[in-house]
């Protein structure tokens, strides 16, 4: 079965559109006569199709979001879990959503419970995901259940967003220094080398900038080639497990990176935590399933082994103490929560603390490169430009 997208016009003349599935597009268009419904175009959703800057048939963390709490509307609503599908799938989904839904939709029409029809889908549905929608079946909570997993995704991709809008700026300064100086060395420089070719003992600036110039001229195929090969190689290197393993392990001891990802993991473990929680879900089990909420694998090694500490019978707060995503601060929280009974409210209030701090060190951080991004293209451009001109100056001073 396939979807396709479809614009078509009612009995009364009035326009209507939405998606349909259907074997083929004959059997489409027999489907939306049948409904007295006259096509005046019709064409076959492909997940692999769309924005040149997609990836595929994956679903984005906007689209989950959007599906997560359009069920959580619904069935708070007193919709069906398989008639809300059903409704979200008639508006028009971008392909790779609409093929989900379409799964999601066979699924349960063959007698799959919901976790295992998102279940099915380990790359869209993390364990978590799953996990706590198993857990609104049986309690039948799942209004809430998805109205907090919609909570937690849209905290992610605002995450996500931030993250990016804090490097396009210093990104944009950079490339435009970056071709600032290849300009100026490609163009500039070799226009005004005749005017040094007879001349003598030149400055060791202007020596250094011709020198610099011609080389570029030359050879700037092979520059460029050498840097695209070490994007491609940068690229390779990332899917690697053993680079992957040994950049998270040095992030975390990087400066400002170090607590950048202390911050960002934290608030993904405590806000699975609080989740499983409020669920109902026993504290080491809970542990285990927010540890997949945790990108760095030594971080995840250290919730495993807590994880252990906590089945064996320790306590919650000498387990977690032993992590490094536990400051001081937020270790006396945990006491007062365990010490209370109300750990979902501590967890809760470790993941909004720590998304307050994280937009505070996302706001410096920008505050700060913007000007040492300025200063740079500056100092590096401006630099250029007054050797230029010194070794223009330099010119009346050498004799011919």
């Amino acid at each position: 079965m396939a979807i396709f997208e479809y614009s078509a016009y009612d009995q009364s003349g009035g326009k209507v559109s939405g998606q349909i599935e259907a074997i083929d597009k004959k059997h489409a268009l027999e489907q939306l006569t049948k409904k007295h419904l006259y096509t005046s175009d019709i064409k076959r959703l492909d997940a692999n199709k769309g924005s040149p800057f997609s990836f595929g048939n994956r679903v984005s963390i906007a689209d989950l979001e959007f599906l997560t709490s359009e069920l959580s509307l619904l069935l708070e609503s007193g919709v069906k879990i398989d008639r809300g599908i059903d409704i979200i799938k008639r508006t028009k989904a971008k392909p790779a959503l609409a093929m989900l839904l379409d799964s999601l939709s066979r699924d349960l029409k063959k007698g799959k419970s919901l976790a295992e029809a998102f279940g099915a889908h380990p790359n869209t549905f993390d364990a978590l995901y799953c996990n706590l929608i198993q857990l609104g079946e049986a309690s039948g909570n799942l209004s809430d259940v998805f109205g907090s997993l919609a909570t937690d995704l849209k905290f992610k991709r605002e995450l996500q967003q931030k993250i990016i809008s804090s490097l396009a700026y210093p990104s944009v300064i950079f490339f435009v220094c970056i071709l600032s100086v290849f300009f100026i060395f490609n163009f500039i420089i070799p226009k005004m080398a005749p005017m040094f070719a007879n001349a003598q003992d030149l400055p060791w600036y202007t020596i250094a900038m011709l020198s610099l110039s011609d080389w570029m001229v030359k050879y700037q195929g092979f520059l460029i080639l050498g840097c695209v090969a070490t994007v491609c190689l940068l690229i390779y290197a990332a899917k690697q497990e053993n680079f992957k393993r040994w950049w998270q392990l040095k992030s975390l001891k990087l400066p400002i990176v170090g607590k950048a990802v202390l911050t960002i993991e934290r608030i993904r473990f405590n806000s699975g935590l609080a989740m499983m929680v409020k669920s109902g879900v026993q504290i080491d089990q809970a542990i285990q399933l927010s540890a997949g909420n945790i990108r760095n694998r030594e971080l995840r090694r250290e919730m495993d082994v807590a994880k252990k500490k906590v089945k064996s019978g320790s306590q919650l707060t000498p387990a977690l103490q032993q992590s490094s995503l536990y400051p001081d601060f937020y270790i006396s929280l945990l006491e007062v929560g365990e010490e209370s009974g109300n750990l979902s409210k501590v967890f809760d209030e470790i993941a909004n603390r720590s998304r307050q701090e994280f937009e505070s060190w996302t706001q410096r951080i920008t505050t700060l490169l913007e000007p040492l991004m300025i200063l740079f293209m500056g100092g590096f451009v401006g630099g250029v430009v007054v050797m230029m001109l010194m070794s223009m100056v330099s010119m009346n001073e050498i004799g011919f």
